[in-house]
């Protein structure tokens, strides 16, 4: 029985990157896909590099051993010139690619596997899963640390513990199995499978019988999900080429093995012309006479709109979050002010945003007011900032000083002024004009009331022209004043 794909192979850039590091590929006998990475460093020539030296495969007549090592001893020759590409130029170095290749030979199907990029195969009605990621959240879930639902939000979900980098140990899955005609297969990178469901993903593939609209249909739901990624799919039907009319016969090529190059003729069909049409892309050669490779073509008005879409939601997301950023910050301030005439701990920043007040009351003291010096009163109006919660406490006991000698200078006749920190409250004595004088803490002045002393504060003594700046409390309370 005559077996061949009926194939298509989409890609697009995603909603965020600025370059695609995907590059696809779809014929009669060959279906493969890989995500590079290392952004400008590489990510699109290490793909492009990959899938160039698997496409002289397609229309190869091997048996399944054959077809076996062939792909097998490609993947590698790949990976070697990754490896002597980041070894002529520095800046290459981290570059690497995951890989899917499904190579048809008869009626077997020869599947290396390689990274997190994901295979899929759609049979009778059921959609089964036939690569396993080769990733840190994958090893959790198989050593039962996590499940497979936890998986998918994991925080580092993206980490891949095996891909094609160069190096000699860099072996992928390889697995045989028996083809069916009526079987689908799917290739996807994972700017689809990390943001489209897998059930509406699955319903796509059992309910859509063109191959070419299933592509289109499933890059169409990733970047409406917004995805960030590039997304990239290859889908190829395993058909009887007796049975079905004229399936496809001309590859197709996307993604950074094809947008490296310029130009819309169409690639050429013979393995020979096709591997020497990919190795020109893959070096970024102009010559002239050279075939070029055809990316899927311009992107439609709906696709443009998705993506003017897509940024505004991301704008929106950043504003968002920065408004966020900045309302979590203004939490972990205080300041004092006033209420209801008694001083007040407040936790937050003295401004609104609209109608939001950017502050609360923490805690109110028993401090009047009135009672404190005229400047530190403009201070509390305007409110005194703090470095936090135990910063603000020690600037309470400090005004709480203040409001004493303020008290015992109006109890003596004498104007408010403000005082040392270290400032006590003078102890009466009798005397023989029956007025209390102060202790030896204070130095008294002619009139007998205490003679404030600013040393060391930093405070005006007699200056409510000014805003005082309240010094850090020598000793900090283990509990706030009570109310």
């Amino acid at each position: 029985m005559p077996f061949a794909f009926h194939y298509a192979a989409r890609s697009d850039v995603g909603m965020v990157r600025s370059n695609n590091e995907d590059s696809g590929y779809a014929g009669p006998h060959l279906l493969a896909m890989a995500d590079g990475m290392g952004g400008h460093a590489g990510g699109d020539v290490a793909s492009s590099t990959v899938v160039a030296a698997l496409v002289d495969l397609d229309g190869e007549s091997l048996s399944g051993r054959e077809a076996t090592q062939s792909l097998l001893d490609r993947i590698r020759r790949a990976n070697h010139d990754i490896g002597a590409a980041v070894a002529e130029d520095p800046k290459l170095e981290g570059m690497g690619t995951t890989l899917i290749a499904i190579f048809r030979t008869g009626d077997r199907i020869v599947l290396a596997h390689i990274g997190d990029s994901r295979a899929f195969l759609v049979r009778d009605g059921e959609v089964t899963q036939v690569t396993k990621d080769h990733s840190f959240v994958q090893n959790l879930v198989d050593e039962g640390r996590i499940t497979a639902d936890e998986a998918k939000t994991h925080p580092q979900r993206s980490l891949v513990t095996r891909v094609l980098t160069g190096n000699d140990d860099d072996e992928p899955d390889l697995v045989v199995r028996q083809g069916r005609a009526g079987d689908r297969y799917l290739i996807a990178s994972d700017g689809l499978t990390d943001y489209v469901a897998k059930e509406t993903v699955d319903d796509v593939l059992v309910s859509t019988s063109d191959p070419g609209e299933c592509a289109d249909r499933l890059v169409g739901l990733a970047l409406r999900a917004g995805a960030p990624d590039n997304v990239t799919v290859v889908v190829g039907d395993l058909v009887d080429i007796a049975k079905v009319d004229a399936p496809p016969t001309q590859p197709q090529v996307v993604g950074a093995a094809a947008a490296r190059r310029s130009g819309t003729r169409p690639i050429p069909t013979t393995p020979a012309a096709k591997a020497a049409a990919l190795a020109q892309a893959t070096s970024g050669s102009d010559a002239e006479d050279t075939v070029t490779l055809a990316e899927e073509g311009p992107r439609s008005r709906r696709t443009l709109a998705l993506r003017v879409a897509a940024a505004l939601v991301v704008a929106v997301v950043v504003l968002a979050g920065g408004s966020y950023a900045a309302y979590a910050w203004s939490q972990r301030q205080y300041f004092i002010g006033e209420d209801d005439g008694v001083v007040t701990v407040y936790r937050g920043v003295a401004q609104s945003l609209g109608p939001i007040e950017l502050s609360s009351p923490e805690y109110s003291t028993t401090i009047s007011v009135d009672d404190l010096p005229e400047s530190y009163q403009q201070s509390i109006e305007s409110g005194i900032e703090a470095d936090d919660r135990a910063d603000a406490q020690a600037r309470v006991e400090e005004l709480r000083v203040q409001a004493q000698a303020c008290r015992y200078a109006r109890t003596q006749d004498e104007p408010c002024r403000t005082v040392s920190p270290t400032w006590t409250m003078p102890t009466p004595t009798s005397s023989s004009s029956g007025s209390a004088s102060p202790s030896s803490s204070s130095s008294p002045g002619a009139s007998g009331s205490p003679t404030p002393s600013a040393s060391g504060t930093g405070l005006p003594s007699v200056a409510p022209s000014r805003t005082p700046t309240l010094p850090a409390a020598t000793s900090t309370p283990t509990t706030p004043p009570s109310a």
